[in-house]
Parts: structure tokens; sequence; C-alpha cells
């Protein structure tokens, strides 16, 4: 009875409660995450796309050790947590971590973080209007950010110049692309929407489906088998084994020189990959691979093209998104426009023209026939009379 009365009075404290998931590194955290938790992390300038993997996998808290917004540029994430509904701190310190241990059952309240029944450490609780008012403060800092920008692209283009220039380096898939319309599936903001946007499309083009990451896990969530998944190699938060292994392609990537055993968790799961040495970032890697095997159409799903969507990205991925995209150019197509352009329905109008093309090439089928001859014989006299009818009244009429 006891445990009991003690469970119901730390239920009634304020804030909200779950067990901690600790880790510095966001990726590491993210595979093991589970309705109802606490996550602690240390991630600077959080952006949308891992905020969404948050929302996602059901947390109730947000814990970071360094700001969400660093006022470097407008980044996306905060706002997702907050409009969610999460409870988010941030810049309570990296001591976070040497007192929370993970499952450790933490409170979150206002800006304090309780241990129990003490306050551990205290950071600066993220509202709506406080997320507004850093973001505007965050976009009026840009100048110098574009300014480094413009450095890393250079840098990039040294490094991938025969990648971005001549294709050398692309991996040969045994998924044919070439004349085909290849989907690339990014786990993003969206994603669902988008997907379900170009249902038509992929019913009735049958394009190469290519997953990013857990975008095949997306791909396969809504129904669809990813015939290539694009990984990469370092990363601890790969999609489920059981999707690698129903796809016929697995392409991971690597660093440059990088020794043959940063595939083998791949060959433990009886995958043979593709190795893909490159510094792009996968999602670009995907758009390259594609375009260097020729695909008549690329599609993609989860990416967003607009000025804050971009500076949203990882920051050492800016150049590697910006040239991937001017290699690209026209053969790229946003999955959200695509509707917009192709939405496989069956008009009024096509079905008319459909009956009257077939009525014609039936009317001409007959009149080629022995009984269609009589029958244009016997209507000919009748037609010719209607016809010199027709012919004198309108000479009567005019002067």
């Amino acid at each position: 009875m006891k445990f009991a009365v003690r469970s119901r009075q730390a239920q009634a404290l304020p804030g909200v409660h779950g067990p901690a998931r600790v880790h510095r590194r966001t990726a590491s955290v993210l595979g093991r995450l589970h309705a109802g938790d606490v996550v602690v992390l240390d991630h600077l300038d959080m952006d949308r796309a891992t905020a969404q993997a948050l929302v996602d996998a059901g947390v109730v808290a947000v814990v970071n050790a360094s700001p969400m917004i660093s006022g470097r540029f407008p980044n996306l994430g905060p706002a997702q947590l907050v409009d969610a509904g999460l409870a988010v701190v941030d810049s309570v310190g990296p001591e976070i971590f040497e007192r929370v241990r993970d499952g450790a059952a933490l409170r979150v309240d206002g800006g304090a973080v309780h241990l129990g029944d003490e306050q551990i450490c205290e950071g600066r609780e993220l509202t709506t209007e406080l997320v507004a008012s850093e973001m505007d403060r965050a976009r009026s800092g840009l100048t110098s950010q574009l300014e480094s920008f413009t450095h890393n692209s250079t840098e990039f283009l040294r490094r991938e110049q025969d990648l971005l220039l001549h294709g050398h380096g692309v991996p040969r898939t045994a998924t044919e692309m070439a004349g085909r319309p290849v989907v690339v599936a990014v786990r993003s903001h969206g994603w669902e929407q988008e997907l379900r946007g170009i249902k038509p499309f992929v019913r009735e083009q049958r394009p190469v489906l290519v997953g990013v990451d857990h975008g095949a896990d997306a791909l396969a969530s809504a129904g669809h088998r990813p015939d290539v998944v694009v990984v990469t190699g370092s990363s601890d938060d790969l999609p489920t084994a059981a999707v690698l292994r129903r796809a016929r392609d697995v392409v991971v990537l690597v660093e440059r020189g990088a020794p043959r055993s940063a595939t083998e968790p791949f060959e433990r799961l009886g995958i043979r990959p593709l190795r893909f040495e490159t510094t792009a970032t996968t999602e670009d890697a995907a758009l390259l691979l594609a375009s260097a095997h020729e695909a008549a159409l690329i599609v993609g799903v989860g990416m967003h093209a607009t000025l804050d969507e971009f500076l949203d990205r990882r920051r050492s991925g800016l150049a590697s998104t910006f040239l991937t995209r001017l290699k690209l150019g026209p053969d790229l197509v946003d999955a959200a426009a695509l509707p917009r352009l192709y939405d496989g329905a069956v008009r009024p109008r096509h079905l008319v023209g459909a009956i009257a093309a077939g009525v014609l090439a039936l009317a001409a089928a007959v009149s080629v026939t022995p009984v269609g001859q009589q029958w244009v014989d016997e209507l000919s006299p009748g037609v010719t009379s209607t016809t010199s009818d027709l012919i004198d009244n309108v000479r009567g009429i005019l002067p």
C-alpha cells in the first residue's frame, strides 16, 4: 500500500514524467526511443528532420544540453517540437550527462529537470513566442553564413568534381533505371502526404523506388517495396533488417579509402552492399545515383527547396545539396508539385474522345464490307438530294 501512495504522489507532481533516454549523439538515441520517453541529448541548432523523428517516436519531452537555436541560421526543428506539444528545455549544460543515467525517471516542469525529488538542472523552456523571437533574430544574421556557404561549396566541388561533372565513382546497381522514372524518398516533414499525393503516378508509371535511410521504412509502411536503399555506413540508425533484405540493391556511403570492415555489419545480415565513396549527404548521393543511371525523371519525396528548409539542413550538407540540385536541373521534380502536373484521373472529355474514336473506327471498318457498301448506296440518293436542296435554298437567299 505504501508503494501505491508514493506512485500517486509522484504522478500528482507538475510537469511531464518519463524514463530518460540519454546520449550525446542524437543519431545514436533515435533508434531506441519509445512513446513516453524523455530524451536527453546534445544537439546544437535542432533541424526539422530530427525533430520530426522525435515527434514520430512519441517522446513527451526533449532536454538539450546545447541551445536549440544558436542564432547562426533559422533552423526549423524547435518550432516542430513546440507545435507538437512536447516539453522542450535547452541550454541545461553538459553536466546533465554526468547526473542522469539511461532509464532513470525524469520529470520536466517548465525549465527545471528533476530526478526523483531533486532538481538536477535548469535551462530555458521553449515556447511558441520564444521560438518565433529567436527565429527572427537568426534570420538577421544570415549574411555571414551565406559567405561561409560559398566557401564550402567551392571546397565540395573540388573534392567531388569527378562525381558531379563525370559521374565517376557511382556504383552499378542491379536495378535498371535508364529511361525509367525514379522516386527518391526521405523520411522528413510531410513525407506521408507527399507519398499519398503521388500514389496515382506510382501505380501507373511503376517507377524505381529508392529509400534514403529511414525513407526505406517510410516506403514500406506506405505499402511499397523499395528497389534501392541508400544508407550511411557510419550511422547507428539504419532501416529495419527486413526492409534492407527485401531491397534489390543496398548502397552504403563510406569515406574515401574506407576499409572493407565499413560494410561488415550489412554482410552479417546476409546483404552484399554496394560501396559508394563520397562526402555527399545520403539524400544527395541517392539523387546522383539516379542521375548517373540516366533516370528519365526523378521525383523527390520529403525534400524541400524553400530557403528556410535549405538552410535548415545540416551545415556540412549545404554545399552538397546546392550543387546536387544544380547538377540534376530539370530532371528533379518535388513530389509536392507532382499532383498538380499528373494525377492519373480519367476525365469525361477523355471518355468522349475515346468513344468518338471507336465509333469512327467501327464506321470505317463497316463501310468497306459488302453490307456497308449497300448501306452507303442506299443512303447516297437521300444525302445527295438533301445537299442539293440546301444549296438551292442558300442561293435563293443570296442577292
